[in-house]
């Protein structure tokens, strides 16, 4: 796969299997990964992570875990029974919880925690009872993350800079929150644009709707990507 493009997740916000596979189907060869989110997964389970096979993409299952050790553990090891390549669990979850996932994951899966939300600011970390920024937060959440075993993080585009230089050139660091100059941030609050986020050390990108939404979602897709490769020349 070309390299670049194996950097673009294409986020599935479909509300039903149907209309996720046409938008599997405009996509087909331009996307690394299709990212399956809890609206799909609840309500189609794995036929919904049989999308990244008619995608001839990697799976990004996005279900966000955070519960009791011995919960999240079972979780994953259902999860290894289907063709997930990455896996996310919020690292709030906390350093056992973590070591519980990434012991269950074995070979093949990739656990990946999520520090903090590319919905929420500063006000928003503190209103819940966080006493740190949402920047300062999301990096001690990658370094709790990090030493309890895990090596792929979702981060913001704010914070993928600070994770990189803390966390080394072995952290896969996964950017949401990624829109294309000139288009609408939506429910997001800490974006970047795809040259931005990979500029700043980002590996992988996430978009949605930048691409759903588009008329024509094969010509963005390559766009986005080609924003990729322009980020590194």
């Amino acid at each position: 796969m070309d390299p670049d493009r194996a950097r673009l997740i294409y986020a599935l916000d479909y509300p039903d299997l149907n209309t996720a596979v046409g938008g599997v189907d405009a996509v087909r060869g331009e996307v690394g990964c299709v990212k399956v989110g809890l609206e799909l997964f609840v309500r189609h389970g794995p036929d919904a992570v049989a999308l990244g096979e008619r995608a001839g993409a990697d799976v990004f299952l996005d279900l966000k875990l955070h519960d009791i050790p011995v919960t999240v553990e079972r979780a994953v090891r259902g999860v290894r029974a289907h063709a997930v390549r990455y896996l996310t669990v919020h690292a709030s979850g906390g350093e056992a919880m973590l070591r519980a996932a990434v012991e269950a994951a074995g070979e093949g899966l990739s656990i990946v925690a999520v520090t903090v939300l590319t919905s929420l600011d500063d006000r928003d970390v503190n209103a819940v009872g966080f006493a740190r920024g949402a920047s300062e937060l999301a990096r001690h959440l990658g370094e709790l993350a990090y030493a309890a075993g895990v090596r792929a993080f979702v981060c913001s585009p704010a914070e993928v800079a600070a994770l990189r230089k803390t966390l080394g050139s072995d952290a896969l660091l996964i950017t949401p929150g990624v829109r294309p100059a000139g288009s609408e941030p939506g429910d997001q609050k800490r974006v970047a644009t795809p040259e931005e986020a990979i500029a700043s050390g980002a590996d992988m990108v996430v978009v949605g709707r930048p691409i759903r939404d588009a008329a024509d979602p094969r010509a963005a897709a390559r766009s986005i990507v080609a924003s990729i490769a322009s980020a590194h020349v």
